[in-house]
């Protein structure tokens, strides 16, 4: 059988001479205590920017052209409510997604020292990575935009300027969920606004003119349904893959499964937390990982 390129790599990655532990520079000293983790890509931050700007847009025009010039107060109220409470937990999801350490690999910890302090056996097998000089643990993949090892890495999002891994899938799922949901909600909203329009006079309606109303309403119109979308189907893969407990780069790659096979609730309780409350849903509630295992590095 023809071995691939990627198979080759493995094969290569098995034999000791490989890892020359001596070439790889001791790993730097670890930061302050709760040092930020933020990735400086220009692509990221601006999408991240732009994230911001279509909800703060969508925020404007529910409030602004839809809500307050409204003569129904208690619906202008509920709504408001429950379209700002959405929009600030998917802002605060995003930040945490975008801030939170996916679950990065100590960069250059490929030495001997470190390789010794494993204790391997006969016929166990360590991978480094040659591009950061990292032992990776099993499950994890290097990430060209982040330059590190990334355990359980699912993909790399330019719109929260990081990658989705360990330590962030929550906050992400949690994003997409908040941003369908505030999608779903302006389109309503959007649609109610239009019809009180059509029956009233369109210079009562709203505080702008009629063709600036009709303007940024169809704006909006296309904006939520098109974050509606395209939020849905993220949300749906991320849940799929929770379930599975598997992925999206290794569905793609198709590897091989090494790792027991647990039920959908245990999957979902090792990303969302232990155990199942209000926290799942909150993007300030911190998922209890629990301790890494000093073996997972091991094959």
């Amino acid at each position: 059988m023809m071995l691939t390129p990627n198979h080759h790599f493995r094969d290569i990655e098995r034999k000791p001479e490989y890892l020359q532990p001596e070439k790889c520079a001791p790993p730097p000293f670890p930061g302050p205590g709760g040092t930020m983790w933020f990735i400086r890509d220009g692509c990221g931050i601006a999408c991240a920017i732009v994230t911001w700007f279509l909800v703060l847009y969508a925020e404007f025009v529910v409030l602004f052209v839809m809500l307050i010039p409204s003569r129904d107060y208690v619906y202008s109220i509920i709504n408001g409510i429950v379209f700002n409470l959405l929009a600030f937990l998917a802002l605060a999801s995003h930040c945490r997604a975008m801030l939170t350490d996916p679950g990065a690999v100590p960069k250059g910890n490929a030495t001997k020292e470190f390789i010794e302090s494993l204790q391997l056996k006969p016929g166990q097998v360590v991978y480094k990575c040659p591009k950061c000089c990292s032992i990776k643990p099993d499950r994890a993949h290097h990430c060209s935009v982040c330059k590190r090892c990334i355990r359980k890495m699912d993909h790399h999002c330019p719109w929260v300027n990081n990658c989705v891994g360990e330590n962030n899938q929550k906050y992400f799922v949690l994003f997409t969920m908040y941003i369908a949901l505030i999608s779903l909600h302006a389109l309503i909203m959007v649609g109610f606004h239009f019809l009180h329009c059509f029956e009233e006079d369109w210079t009562k309606c709203s505080s702008f003119s009629p063709p600036t109303t009709v303007i940024l309403l169809i704006l909006l119109c296309f904006e939520a349904l098109l974050f509606l979308i395209f939020t849905s189907v993220m949300f749906g893969t991320q849940v799929h893959s929770i379930c599975t407990d598997e992925t999206g780069i290794e569905q793609l790659k198709k590897e091989e499964r090494r790792w027991a096979k647990k039920t959908k609730w245990m999957n979902m309780k090792a990303v969302f937390g232990h155990p199942f409350s209000l926290g799942w849903a909150s993007p300030f509630a911190t998922p209890d990982q629990g301790k890494a295992d000093p073996y997972q590095y091991v094959v």
